[in-house]
């Protein structure tokens, strides 16, 4: 799997649907995101699709500093997403709505689309 391939084909989407306000970067998110916070990026909505193990901690920790109005958490994980849920809340955020998606038919596994909105918004 190229990454470099898969960031320049999420820019030409990004082109043909005429967005203008998305960054797209390869890397760790636990090491891209404290970068852009650095930057003085300030997101409105972060969208993180951890791998099983659930997001890292300094990931956790950052979105939890950077306080975007929403967090989307995909997840294919139940007892990490869980896990990562319970941060999040005790950081200043509600789970508003988790959806599953049964994207592997006929297999335990399923994904899990979860929002999250500040709850001082």
């Amino acid at each position: 799997m190229d990454l470099d391939l898969d960031v320049e084909d999420s820019k030409r989407n990004a082109l043909l649907n005429n967005i203008h306000n998305a960054e797209f970067a390869v890397g760790a998110a636990e090491v891209v995101l404290p970068h852009w916070q650095a930057e003085g990026v300030s997101p409105d909505v972060i969208v993180v699709d951890p791998p099983r193990k659930g997001c890292d901690a300094a990931l956790l920790e950052t979105i939890l500093e950077m306080r975007p109005d929403r967090v989307v958490y995909v997840s294919c994980n139940p007892s990490t997403l869980a896990r990562d849920l319970r941060v999040l809340e005790d950081g200043g955020y509600t789970t508003v709505t988790v959806q599953p998606v049964d994207m592997f038919p006929h297999t335990t596994h399923v994904e899990c689309c979860s929002l999250l909105v500040r709850k001082d918004n």
